[in-house]
C-alpha cells in the first residue's frame, strides 16, 4: 500500500517582507493540507557579496536586471523572524524546516530545533555545507536541479558518509517556471535505481498540479511546491507559485494518486460483484426436458452473468441434460448426464 506523499509548501520570498503575510501563508498551507512549510535561511551577505561586476548581474528570466545581492536582500526571510515562524508552526500543527545556505544558518536552525534540512539545487555542489548539515544527524532532502548524475552521486555520498541515514532526493528542473515538457519524470524514476536506499520525490516549479500527480503515480514520496497568497500581488517567486486553493487541490489530488496505486489485486471488489448482471453467461432460452440435448435453439449466451462462462458454450452443445430446466435458468455443470 502506498503511503501519502509528504507535501512541502515552500514559502521562499513570497512573504514580500511582511511577517504577517508569512503567517498567513503558513495558515493557508495548513488549511490546504500540506505537511510542512519550508523557509530559506540566508542573508544577502551569506550567499553572495555586494558587487556591481558583470558576474554579479542576472541576465534574462524572471529576475532579469537584478544584481544578485539586491535580489537576495529583497527575497530573504529575516533571521529574527525565524523563532516566531517556528513557534507559529507549532501552534498550527505543521512542520517547519528550512534550507540553510551556509554554516551559520545551520547553527541558527539547530538552536530552533529544526527537525530536518533541505539542500537547495544550487548548493548540491557545496560539499562543505552538505557535510556540515549531515553531521547534525537529521533527515535531509536534496534537490537536484542543474546537477549531473555524477554530481548527485557525489553529494549523496558526502551526506551519507557524514552521518545522514534518512535522505530524500528531489528531481528538479531549475527553471522558473518550468515547462511541463521539460520535467522528464523518467529521470526521477531512474534516480531510485541509481541511488539505492534513498527516497525520491519532486521539487516542482511548473504552474499546475499535473506533474506532481504524475510524479506520485511514478513513486514520488515527497512533493515540494512554492506557495503564494496571490500571484497577482507579485513577489520574487509568485509567478511560479500556487495559490491556496490550488495547493489544496494538489494535496488532495496527489493523495488520491497514491491511494489509487493501491496493491496488486485481481479479485473482484464488492462494487464489481454487484455488476455481474452486466456480464454474459449461458442461459436456457426455452424449457428443456430431462434427456433432451442442448442446442443453439434452447440455450444462448446472454446477460446476466450468473451461469456458465461463454467459453463453455461450444463444449456443451449436443450434451444431454439430466434434469428438467426451465426457460431463464442459468446453466451449471451439474445438469449434465453423468457417464
Amino acid at each position: 500500500m502506498h503511503s501519502n506523499p509528504y507535501i512541502i509548501a515552500e514559502l521562499s520570498g513570497n512573504h514580500n517582507g511582511d511577517i504577517n503575510r508569512a503567517f498567513q501563508l503558513m495558515e493557508a498551507a495548513k488549511e490546504a493540507g500540506a505537511d510542512a512549510v519550508k523557509l530559506q535561511t540566508y542573508t544577502a551577505d551569506t550567499i553572495t557579496m555586494d558587487h556591481d561586476g558583470p558576474d554579479f548581474m542576472i541576465k534574462g528570466g524572471l529576475w532579469d536586471g537584478y544584481k544578485l545581492y539586491d535580489l537576495y536582500k529583497e527575497a530573504h526571510t529575516p533571521w529574527d523572524w525565524h523563532p516566531a515562524l517556528f513557534a507559529k508552526g507549532k501552534e498550527l500543527g505543521i512542520t517547519v524546516f528550512s534550507t540553510p545556505f551556509d554554516e551559520t544558518a545551520v547553527d541558527l536552525l539547530e538552536k530552533l530545533g529544526a527537525p530536518l534540512y533541505k539542500v537547495a539545487s544550487f548548493e548540491i555542489v557545496h560539499h562543505p555545507l552538505i557535510k556540515y548539515i549531515a553531521q547534525k544527524g537529521k533527515p535531509m532532502i536534496m534537490s537536484t536541479g542543474m546537477a549531473s548524475l555524477e554530481e548527485i552521486r557525489e553529494a549523496v555520498l558526502v551526506a551519507q558518509s557524514n552521518g545522514c541515514t534518512d535522505l530524500t532526493v528531489l528531481h528538479c528542473v531549475s527553471a522558473y517556471p518550468a515547462a511541463v515538457e521539460d520535467c522528464n519524470l523518467a529521470t526521477m524514476v531512474d534516480l531510485k535505481k541509481q541511488l539505492p536506499g534513498v527516497k525520491i520525490g519532486l521539487s516542482d516549479h511548473t504552474l499546475g498540479s499535473t506533474v506532481a500527480i504524475a510524479a506520485v503515480a511514478l513513486g514520488a514520496q515527497v512533493i515540494e511546491k512554492h506557495v503564494t497568497l496571490s500571484r497577482a500581488e507579485g513577489g520574487v517567486d509568485a509567478a511560479f507559485s500556487l495559490e491556496p486553493d490550488e495547493l489544496k487541490m494538489l494535496c488532495q489530488a496527489t493523495k488520491d494518486a497514491a491511494l489509487a496505486i493501491g496493491k496488486v489485486n485481481y479479485e473482484r471488489g464488492a462494487e464489481e460483484k454487484k455488476n455481474i448482471i452486466f456480464r454474459r453467461s449461458i442461459y436456457a432460452t426455452q424449457n428443456i426436458k430431462k434427456g433432451e440435448i442442448l442446442s443453439t435453439q434452447n440455450i444462448r449466451v446472454i446477460r446476466p452473468g450468473y451461469g456458465l462462462f461463454p467459453k463453455h458454450y461450444d463444449g456443451i452443445l449436443g450434451k444431454v441434460v439430466n434434469v428438467d430446466i426451465l426457460k431463464g435458468t442459468p446453466l451449471t455443470f451439474n445438469i449434465f448426464e453423468s457417464k
